[in-house]
């Protein structure tokens, strides 16, 4: 399972109307700390298949769900559930909080 690749286009439909806690990775080509947790997001997109949808948005290509949601820095995950946002993380951090929050939102 591979994380959803969330746009501007199908970000209502994929996350606000979700009937599941998202977690959106919010990143872009040049980032090097970007580079560091891709593979934990995508080790996340495994583990949650069910549970949990993980999804991915470029912010040079969808620079509206950014700025909707004040990212200014990335990496930022943001977990959404029932179209709210319950955590944000920003940087480059370890799997097991990430994983730690995700599961907040279960």
């Amino acid at each position: 399972m591979k994380p959803i690749t969330i746009t501007d286009d199908n970000f209502e439909v994929e996350v606000m109307q979700s009937d599941k806690p998202v977690l959106i990775d919010f990143w872009a080509t040049w980032c090097g700390p970007c580079r560091t947790i891709a593979p934990i997001v995508e080790e996340l997109a495994v583990e949650y298949n069910g549970k949990a949808k993980i999804g991915k948005v470029d912010v040079d290509e969808n620079q509206q769900i950014a700025i909707k949601f004040g990212v200014r820095s990335i990496p930022t995950i943001i977990i959404f559930k029932d179209g709210k946002v319950k955590e944000t993380i920003i940087g480059a951090v370890p799997k097991s909080q990430i994983a730690a929050k995700l599961n907040a939102a279960l």
